[in-house]
């Protein structure tokens, strides 16, 4: 008896101590959790709010590089994109991107957030990513808006933007990004591929890029921009100084557009953030100096998209490579940004006022291929890019991709805006032109008694 008193003695209190170590190492798994949770939900709120932010750096760029006489006008788009984009997406947009899939082409639920509650902790974070997903949208509409400034219909552009926020970029954000919020259930037939953006270099930039053209190419050029040879005429932007502040806004807001699309709090956004800053620099001085050899001076406005450039060009690979690639990656984006504008505007003769159809539509393929290049087996769980001796397992599924949403996007746009031409009218007339689309489209000017009645 002494002997089995004295084994249920050492047996018990051993017991008891695993009880009570269980009992807080689960309720701290349940705390940590929640926290982890939390904290997803508050970073992915903030980098919503910087990528918010960014609406304010394009209606600066757009305006800054764009005349006078037509500036509020470009206010006016911007707050539009925002403001009736988002009840599209939120109505339409949403379901067709992110609901349950049907055969990888598009969604099928949750228009309106249909089933989502408001105090559950899954419908709270669905708000939250909603709230994210609509400022991404918001984009690719206002990319549209500088490559077909100074010459559309306001009435025209609402329908333009209900199109493009409500049924181009969700569809083919479906395609690529259709498993970010219900998993295999949404996914679409890129990410069967392998198709790799990150936060966007396709899917929000070269999608808005794309429709940019489209518009372009359906308006025609502004009053003025070509001689009756076709030889290009440049027509300077009014306010370089508002332009630039635009771009200094838009790469602050850009820290919420790549990290923040990690829609986790975790160590990644470092490394994030390093890349996307590393590139914009990169291609800020790409940019420079192709202007400055190939100008004789290093032009600011060129040396403006050469930042973009790099911005819109890590984009997708912004998580999957080094800082030393990014740096490479965002250089060859300021190269490509320069000779892009040269070639759209003197060659192909299409009027795109700021640059937008390079700076995106150009510099998001770019960035989409990167991927596909420069991809560290490091940061992609042991496959690498070409560059890495990965061969063309990851590049092959970026070119499907570029090719794709490169057809879908300019195809629908172009159809959008032919639709828009035959049955509204797109484009102001030769006098409402001249005199700027404040006064003619909205009867007043941004700037009082500054207003003039000539297209210099």
């Amino acid at each position: 008896m002494t002997i089995k008193r004295s084994m249920v003695g050492r047996k018990i209190p051993a017991l008891a101590t695993l009880m009570l170590l269980a009992a807080p190492s689960a309720a701290f798994a349940a705390e940590e959790a929640m926290s982890q949770a939390h904290g997803n939900i508050l970073w992915t709120l903030l980098a919503a709010i910087l990528v918010f932010f960014m609406q304010a750096g394009f209606a600066c760029v757009e305006a800054g590089f764009t005349r006078a006489k037509s500036a509020g006008n470009i206010l006016m788009k911007n707050f539009l994109d925002f403001s009736a984009g988002s009840i599209i997406f939120f109505l339409f947009g949403f379901g067709l991107m992110f609901g349950l899939d049907a055969g990888g082409f598009t969604g099928t639920s949750a228009f309106g957030l249909s089933g989502t509650g408001l105090t559950d902790g899954d419908s709270q974070w669905t708000l939250t990513f909603w709230f994210f997903q609509s400022v991404f949208a918001a984009t690719a509409a206002t990319i549209v808006s500088g490559g077909i400034a100074e010459r559309t219909k306001f009435s025209s552009y609402i329908l333009v933007t209900a199109i493009v926020t409500g049924l181009i970029y969700p569809i083919s954000g479906h395609w690529a990004w259709g498993s970010l919020w219900l998993g295999d259930s949404g996914a679409g037939w890129l990410e069967g591929l392998g198709f790799m953006d990150f936060a966007g270099s396709t899917v929000v930039h070269s999608v808005g890029g794309w429709i940019a053209l489209a518009g372009a190419m359906v308006l025609g050029p502004r009053i003025g921009k070509y001689t009756a040879d076709g030889k290009a005429k440049a027509i300077p932007g009014h306010n370089i100084p508002l332009a630039s502040l635009g771009v200094f806004i838009l790469w602050f807001g850009w820290f919420g557009f790549n990290p923040g699309s990690t829609t986790t709090a975790d160590g990644s956004i470092g490394l994030i953030a390093v890349t996307t800053s590393l590139s914009a620099c990169a291609g800020t001085l790409g940019a420079m100096f192709t202007s400055w050899f190939r100008f004789g001076k290093p032009d600011i406005s060129m040396t403006c998209n050469g930042a973009l450039a790099g911005l819109v060009g890590i984009t997708a690979p912004c998580a999957t490579v080094t800082p030393a690639a990014a740096i490479i990656i965002g250089l060859i984006a300021g190269v490509l940004v320069v000779l892009s504008i040269e070639f759209i505007d003197k060659i192909l003769k299409i009027d795109d006022p700021v640059g937008a159809v390079s700076v995106h539509g150009v510099c998001g393929a770019w960035g989409t291929l990167a991927c596909g290049l420069f991809t560290s087996p490091t940061l992609n769980d042991g496959a690498g890019g070409l560059f890495y001796g990965g061969g063309f397992a990851l590049v092959t599924p970026q070119l499907i991709g570029i090719a794709a949403c490169f057809v879908w996007a300019f195809g629908a746009g172009y159809l959008a805006f032919t639709i828009a031409k035959a049955t509204m009218g797109i484009r102001v007339s030769a006098e409402e032109e001249m005199k700027g689309l404040d006064i003619s489209e909205h009867g007043m000017e941004s700037y009082n008694g500054f207003q003039i009645f000539s297209n210099e």
